[in-house]
Parts: C-alpha cells; structure tokens; sequence
C-alpha cells in the first residue's frame, strides 16, 4: 500500500469521527483541508432515494447558484442569423449550425455547455450519441433548448449548475472554489439542496433526500446532516 503524504494524513486526521455536520461547520472544515497548490473545487454529492432507471423518478434540473461556481463556462449555440447574433453578443463561445455539428462530429467539443433554439434540434439531434453521454446535449426541461438565447447563455456563464441523477441515485456537482468566503460557500450549499429537493420526481416514495457529503477536489468528505441543509 503507497505511503499516505504528511497533507493527506492531516486532512483525514481532521475530518475523523465528524459526521452529520451543519452546513457551516462542513464548509469550515473542508475549506480549511483544502491545501492543494491550486484552487480546489468545492463539491456536493446527494445520495437519494430515488431509482432513475424509471422515468417516473428521474431528478433532474439546475440552478443558478447566487455566488457562481468560480468556473469559467465556455458555451456553445446552435443558432442561425438574429438569433445566432444575440448568442454572440451575449457571450457565447461558439456559436453555428451545420458547420458547428460538423466540428463535433470530427471530435472537437470545446464547450462546456450547449444550447439550442428549437429550430435546430433537427441538427442537433444527429449529435445524440456524441452529446448524451457527455451531459451536453440540449433539452427543454432545463432551459438549454430555448429562444431566450440571451438568457441562457447568460445564466450558464453566471453560475447555473445543472444536475442529474446517475444509476445509484446520486447526485454531484461542483459549488465554489475553496477561495470563496465560508459563508458564500454555505449558501451556494443550500441553494442547490433547495433546487435538488424542489425537483422530487412523482415517483419517489420513501425517504428522498438520504445523505449529503461535501469534499474538495484533492480532500477528504464529510456528511452533512440532511435536516440541517434542507431547513427542516
């Protein structure tokens, strides 16, 4: 078994026997082990109850976190003319048609984001199976397939953060950097449990929401108790 580095054992001697933390407190202690050389990301994970095999509980959506994610986005649009040119304007990084699906099918996707007006799904449509598994392809329930372009990009480059369960009913995603203040971290945290509980599927029976963890990029995680982040 390798050797643990002097870092790694401090940081789990640390989080040792602390479990189901309030919000506060998990963001202090994973703020404080999290002392990489770069700006470790901030991340969640929800376990929930839920089985998305099943259409009827799949949870799905996103939200728009008040102290952004501290990512840069790089966005692409599928648009032509007015439309194309307010994507611009707004920001976007990419922005095409044929020819932008024609760069992906070639194997370049420099985008982090993609969003589509409804008049393009026949295009996009075709990048199914190159988009699907990466999370980018665009779809109306969360706002990437819209004639708001202006919007949309917008919130993508303002910190919106989508979510998705995955086959274990787990959901994770990243929500601040560990540069941000202890208190904007907080908030961001029950921000997204807010959005991930308001988007309970019908199907879900049961306890919903059963375990929330909080870690960084290179640290340790920490439970955090699921009554405290949900307000209840």
């Amino acid at each position: 078994m390798a050797k643990l580095g002097k870092r790694i054992r401090a940081a789990r001697e640390a989080v040792a026997d602390k479990r189901n933390l309030s919000v506060e407190d998990a963001v202090k202690l994973v703020k404080s082990n999290a002392t990489a050389k770069f700006d470790e990301t901030i991340e969640i994970s929800m376990n929930l109850g839920v089985d998305p095999r099943h259409a009827d509980q799949m949870v799905r959506g996103t939200v728009t976190l008040p102290n952004g994610t501290g990512k840069s986005v790089r966005v692409a649009v599928f648009a032509r003319g007015a439309k194309a040119d307010e994507a611009t304007a707004a920001g976007a990084d990419i922005v095409g048609a044929e020819d932008l699906m024609e760069q992906i099918q070639g194997g370049k996707i420099d985008f982090d984001r993609c969003i589509a007006t409804p008049d393009m799904m026949p295009i996009v449509g075709r990048l199914g199976k190159i988009l699907g598994p990466r999370n980018l392809m665009p779809n109306p329930k969360i706002g990437t397939v819209t004639m708001d372009v202006k919007e949309a990009v917008e919130a993508a480059k303002g910190g919106q953060v989508q979510f998705k369960a995955e086959k274990a009913g787990v959901i994770h995603a990243g929500i601040g950097k560990a540069s941000f203040d202890e208190a904007k971290l907080a908030e961001n945290v029950r921000a997204f449990v807010d959005a991930v509980g308001k988007a309970r599927p019908t199907g879900a029976k049961g306890t919903y929401m059963k375990g929330v963890h909080l870690t960084s990029s290179m640290g340790p995680g920490v439970t955090v108790d699921v009554a405290n982040a949900t307000g209840n």
